[in-house]
């Protein structure tokens, strides 16, 4: 028996990415898994190969952020395993666009529904369920969630809030035996960048990084599933997040021009290379 054999695990944001390599990485245990996002071909893609490796799977196509979608996706999970042992909240929407460019208002909206919203309303539905098992909660944050980034005013808004939350939700959950694990990932060789949303609310449909300098995946997931296996509250990914959250502490507005250096750097290099 390994540690997640038989337990329910949901994953939102579970048809690619971070989110589906999770899924991947935890159907070797042969779980119960849960797999929730909006694309429900993607969805049913990664629950194939979540099968094909042992793991139960249940597909529950999701928009998080509508609060009756996130409820019905932790009730068809307790329904089907009989309660919550894990929750991953990973969903998340990202956007490439100043304060001042930004023409969508509902754009930031949207994030914030997501990125937030969508974290709470799953947490919240699913909270009895994992006090009852004394099961774990996985946020899949960002960097942005502890560092301002220029040109990503939205998404750093929405994961500097969903960071508090799991924060201040940890504290509250002391003693409870629910423990809480917020990631921070930076750059990670995904779609996820490509799909940001632009000033107008379109995809912005092209890298703001560079390829060359994003971990892969696969090491990023089993990164974070590390962190959860021993209920670690936080999971800095790499030696270069640590240092730049170290940095903040020391010079705030030296971290400043390293992330606007960096975001400039990446936009001339993707450029050249397309």
């Amino acid at each position: 028996m390994t540690q997640y054999a038989g337990k329910t695990i949901v994953v939102t944001g579970a048809s690619d990415g971070i989110g589906a390599e999770l899924a991947r990485q935890l159907a070797a245990d042969k779980p119960r898994l849960v797999l929730a996002a909006r694309n429900a071909a993607g969805l049913e893609a990664v629950a194939a190969q979540c099968r094909a490796l042992g793991a139960e799977a249940l597909v529950v196509p999701t928009d998080v952020g509508e609060r009756e979608q996130c409820e019905r996706l932790i009730a068809a999970a307790a329904q089907v395993g009989g309660g919550i042992d894990v929750l991953i909240n990973n969903v998340g929407v990202s956007t490439h666009a100043s304060l001042a460019d930004a023409l969508d208002h509902g754009m930031f909206e949207r994030v914030l529904r997501v990125n937030l919203m969508g974290s709470v309303w799953c947490t919240r539905a699913a909270l009895a369920s994992l006090k009852a098992r004394r099961g774990r909660i996985l946020a899949v944050c960002s960097l942005a969630g502890r560092l301002g980034i220029a040109h990503r005013t939205a998404y750093c808004a929405s994961k500097f809030a969903q960071d508090g939350f799991f924060q201040a939700l940890r504290a509250e959950l002391e003693g409870s035996g629910v423990s809480v694990t917020i990631a921070y990932p930076g750059l990670v060789a995904t779609g996820f960048a490509a799909h940001s949303l632009d000033a107008q609310g379109r995809a912005y449909g092209q890298w703001i990084i560079k390829r060359n300098q994003a971990m892969a995946v696969e090491d990023c997931a089993a990164r974070i599933l590390a962190g959860l296996a021993t209920g670690k509250a936080e999971v800095v990914l790499t030696g270069r997040g640590r240092l730049a959250l170290w940095l903040k502490l020391l010079s705030p507005s030296l971290v400043d021009r390293l992330t606007r250096s960096t975001v400039k750097k990446a936009k001339s290099a993707d450029r050249v290379a397309s």
